[in-house]
């Protein structure tokens, strides 16, 4: 159905982001109209069966519905241009979408396993019908095609808000599917077990809920960005330019899907001319923003690549870095020559979880440049931290 909508609603013109929106919005509105229907369709199977289950599990289709348009609301206010008050953008707004559908699920997760818990302490009799054993059965098969539809339109956009509608589709299909094999033992073993029901109906809506707002938290936090995308950047930087000498300092900005802003610290000679590598460096931050899809800026640090001693310092401490841990790297290389003694000044790049503490590194990091380099040589390191995911 959504591929037949979107031919018809969809324009083949768009630009990948008002694509993007367009079926973010498409699915919005197709997800209030079966919610409203499914919690139509339950709502009667409630009443006609007593069934405390299946009218919760109704009611949990009308939050969706109120999902779907907070949803569509989303995707509205994201496809809005910068503006004074949000020079990059709107598209965090669809992580905040996110996480109020995640609220509302599990806010009716609580309610649901509240009243469930009510009527196991009171059982009552439920009606047997097979009119509402149909409409369990056609809503397990609605929301199995919303969960497929949803999830598969939010990994290709890289939608959060249809990722978490997806997520909570699924296990509306597993709590129904709950909700109908206990009808059907009712009606065959004479078990009052709708309460039980009820609350395993709302243990599963909690797990998605809780799922769900995980998955939208991290970008709103600031989570690291993927190794790949990372590699993707150092990659292009690095076969840029031979002039480009190394790539440290990298920072990823996620404002939304599709507006990530960049920066980062590109290694150059000292000797160049700085008027050419200020070229170079324009013309690199042009080609990043079409190849990664990213608003960049760059800092040029130079580095001394003429002066022997200074290559041979430096090769050095590379080697010995290496041999306490080849994770960690360097940057920012300088030495300062002095009568009596030689300081080394640089930069290491630790993993955040690294186990060992930044006191212990560097008292092993002074010691084997004095056993390797001589007494006279001494460290000032600055520790950097790095993450991907």
């Amino acid at each position: 159905m959504i591929t037949l909508l979107s031919k018809l609603f969809v324009r083949g013109d768009l630009s990948a982001d008002q694509r993007r929106s367009a079926y973010g919005k498409l699915c919005g509105v197709v997800g209030i109209v079966l919610n409203l229907l499914l919690f139509a369709g339950k709502f009667f199977a409630g009443l006609i069966s007593g069934s405390i289950a299946i009218t919760a599990d109704a009611f949990n289709n009308l939050s969706d519905a109120g999902s779907s348009v907070v949803s569509l609301v989303s995707f509205r206010i994201s496809e809005q241009k910068p503006d004074a008050k949000h020079p990059y953008g709107h598209g965090r707004i669809e992580y905040i979408a996110g996480l109020i559908i995640s609220a509302v699920i599990i806010i009716m997760a609580y309610e649901l396993i509240k009243d469930s818990v009510g009527k196991i302490i009171h059982p009552a009799d439920t009606e047997w019908s097979l009119l509402v054993v149909g409409i369990l059965i056609v809503s397990i098969l609605v929301k199995l095609y919303m969960a497929f539809y949803n999830t598969k339109l939010g990994k290709r956009f890289d939608a959060a808000a249809l990722r978490a509608t997806g997520i909570d589709s699924l296990s509306d299909c597993a709590a129904t599917t709950v909700v109908l094999l206990c009808t059907i033992l009712s009606h065959v073993k004479g078990w009052r077990i709708d309460g039980y029901a009820g609350v395993l109906v709302g243990g599963f809506i909690l797990f998605a809920g809780i799922r769900a707002a995980c998955e939208v938290v991290g970008p709103l936090l600031g989570e690291p960005p993927e190794k790949e995308y990372v590699d993707q950047i150092e990659n292009l930087v690095l076969s840029f330019d031979p002039n480009i000498l190394g790539v440290h300092d990298l920072m990823v900005h996620d404002y939304g899907p599709g507006r990530r802003v960049i920066s980062l610290h590109a290694e150059v000679p000292a000797e160049g001319n700085v008027l050419e590598l200020h070229d170079i460096i324009d013309n690199l931050e042009h080609r990043l923003s079409e190849d990664c899809g990213c608003v960049a800026t760059i800092h040029m640090d130079p580095v001394v690549t003429s002066d022997p001693r200074v290559d041979e310092l430096k090769y050095g401490i590379i080697n010995i870095l290496a041999a306490i841990d080849e994770r960690i790297s360097m940057h920012d290389f300088r030495v300062v020559f002095g009568p009596s003694h030689t300081n080394l000044i640089f930069d290491i790049v630790l993993p955040f979880d690294y186990p060992t503490s930044e006191e212990d590194i560097l008292e092993d990091i002074d010691s084997r440049v004095k056993s390797k380099l001589g007494p006279t040589h001494f460290t000032v390191v600055q520790v950097d931290r790095t993450a991907v995911k």
